[in-house]
């Protein structure tokens, strides 16, 4: 009954708006010559690509990146070309999925808090404005559903007792609030068991599930729970990604 009730708190407390009011900020973009697929950055994902995101992709500022909270989170972005109609192209937007951190150099940064700040992979940052001297541009952003092709893809970073499993591809919100595990072999399941969060978009258990398939549970900011079942087979190893055919509306 407990862990119900956990859960079900869990579940409520983390319930992000999707699709609310536009809100001011800026955005940059990082150097052109630069592999934006690369650039899993402080979320932890290996190539954005494999992960699922392409290269739509930005790095926040810590009011946006909440310490990692909003990893794999997908923002609408908009030039404000009322505030700057010589660079932002009119009516034009680009949904960017948070995949870095952006760092405050602590001396007015544009990634200094409270500023909220997107610094945009090149390829999402020319949807929505011209790509000159400016280098940076007044933006409106809100949160908005993140579409993926696919399921939610699971890959296996830790080894021995300690277990490390990035998720990515999510729909939804898109940012995983809250996750359990369970282990199975010879046709018994073991019961959930919470995971935390090690960075970004890496979740830890201690946890000994060598030889055993793997079962998830994922709650999301929106409020949105699945359950994946048996989406990792007994003979896992580390470094594999498994898909699921499971996803997030």
């Amino acid at each position: 009954m407990m862990s119900a009730l956990i859960f079900f708190i869990i579940t409520l407390s983390s319930v992000v708006a999707i699709n609310g009011q536009w809100l001011p900020g800026h955005a940059t973009f990082y150097g052109a010559n630069q592999d934006p697929t690369s650039l899993g950055g402080a979320c932890g994902y290996d190539n954005t690509f494999h992960a699922g995101f392409g290269t739509n992709t930005a790095a926040l500022s810590a009011p946006l990146f909440q310490q990692g909270h909003a990893c794999g989170a997908c923002f609408e972005v908009t030039c404000d070309a009322g505030a700057d109609p010589a660079w932002c192209l009119r009516d034009a937007t680009v949904t960017v999925t948070a995949t870095n951190f952006c760092p405050p150099n602590n001396n007015g940064g544009w990634c200094d808090a409270p500023h909220r700040h997107f610094d945009m992979s090149l390829p999402a940052f020319s949807r929505i404005a011209r790509v000159g001297s400016e280098g940076v541009v007044p933006v409106l952003y809100r949160r908005v559903a993140c579409k993926r092709s696919g399921g939610v893809r699971f890959t296996l970073k830790g080894q021995g007792n300690f277990n490390l499993v990035m998720f990515s591809n999510v729909g939804g919100s898109g940012d995983v609030k809250a996750a359990w595990i369970r282990g199975s072999q010879r046709g018994s399941s073991s019961t959930w068991s919470p995971m935390q969060r090690n960075w970004g978009a890496n979740w830890q258990t201690n946890a000994d599930y060598r030889r055993q398939g793997l079962s998830f549970r994922i709650v999301l900011g929106d409020g949105k729970t699945l359950e994946f079942a048996g989406v990792v087979p007994s003979n896992w190893s580390p470094g594999e990604t498994f898909v699921s055919q499971g996803q997030f509306s």
